[in-house]
């Protein structure tokens, strides 16, 4: 890439999406495609077709996508699946279709299997059956990386995929009907500090170990992939620090400052025991984070947190991991 290519930037305004514009633009690359997803509906394959054929973008980041947490993922499992499979056929195919000389594909951590070994490795992927809770989403993630590898050996494109793990930052969704575990737990000790609640309730046992990744970070190894790398092999991309769902809430109830009890509700489910990504091959080729888990935590509650959860601070509490 350079200052005057054209890069188109699916999904945008996510907390990924915009996260790449952030870093692009700070990086003086000013020449950007950007399309909500009320202007470009992806799952529509003639659309995205007609979109690519008058743009033309050279580069592309594959951000777009239907996130959400474990109750998400749980309930809505057929709409993870077709929504995130339409949108990355139909992007990887007009890529290839109209010429794009790069591509990066954003996948997930939840592509491995549940009971993968720890730390999980790129080639750990399809050893084991996925965990129950995500299975659609990550079958459909699964897919886009695949499908990026036979475009790749067919066609000669220039796809390339990054796995990151769990993600937090500005722009994070605190709806917890959808929300994932770390932007749930802010919003729960929050809302605690306000009401003067003296307890907080956690969903499951508080024992599952995560890895956590500030989404700046991620916006940075994007970039540094798309400048830097051109191999099939997808890459890992984690902060290398784990911990337990139980020791994040004791963090953020810190962060927040407000000491309340954390309940812990066992009837519902804790997800995968353990998730912490082997991401030593992206480190190896010289990128690294720049948070710390408090130091991003304590970032994003100062800086960004009152914007972001305004958003949904009407909408009714609901625990989610």
């Amino acid at each position: 890439m350079n200052p005057n290519s054209k890069i188109y930037v699916a999904g945008h305004r996510g907390m990924v999406g915009s996260a790449i514009v952030r870093q692009l633009l700070l990086e003086g690359y000013s020449n950007l495609v950007l399309k909500t997803s009320q202007e470009l509906d992806l799952r529509d394959q003639k659309a995205t077709y007609k979109f690519f054929e008058e743009e033309q973008p050279e580069y592309v980041f594959l951000a777009a996508a239907r996130v959400g947490g474990v109750w998400a993922n749980y309930t809505r499992g057929a709409e993870f699946i077709y929504d995130n499979i339409m949108i990355q056929t139909n992007v990887i195919d007009a890529a290839r279709k109209y010429g794009v000389k790069k591509l990066l594909f954003l996948g997930s951590s939840c592509i491995y299997p549940r009971l993968a070994p720890q730390p999980m490795k790129e080639e750990y992927l399809l050893t084991g059956p996925f965990e129950p809770t995500n299975e659609p989403y990550a079958l459909a993630k699964v897919a886009g990386l695949k499908m990026c590898i036979a475009y790749r050996r067919q066609y000669g494109c220039n796809f390339i995929s990054i796995m990151p793990t769990n993600l937090y930052g500005p722009g994070d969704n605190y709806d917890l009907m959808e929300s994932h575990v770390l932007p749930a737990l802010l919003r729960k000790f929050h809302e605690a500090k306000l009401e003067r609640k003296k307890q907080v309730v956690v969903w499951g046992s508080g024992s599952p170990m995560r890895e956590f990744l500030h989404v700046n970070d991620l916006a940075s190894a994007c970039i540094f992939l798309m400048k830097n790398y051109n191999d099939e092999l997808w890459l890992n991309c984690g902060s290398g620090e784990e911990i337990s769902i139980g020791a994040l809430a004791e963090l953020i109830r810190e962060i927040v400052n407000w000491q309340a009890e954390i309940i812990y509700d066992t009837s519902k489910p804790d997800g995968m025991p353990r998730k912490l990504l082997d991401s030593s091959r992206l480190r190896a080729l010289g990128w690294q984070p720049h948070y710390s888990l408090r130091e991003g935590i304590t970032d994003v509650y100062n800086n960004h947190f009152e914007k972001d959860y305004a958003k949904y601070s009407k909408k009714v509490s609901y625990s989610s991991q």
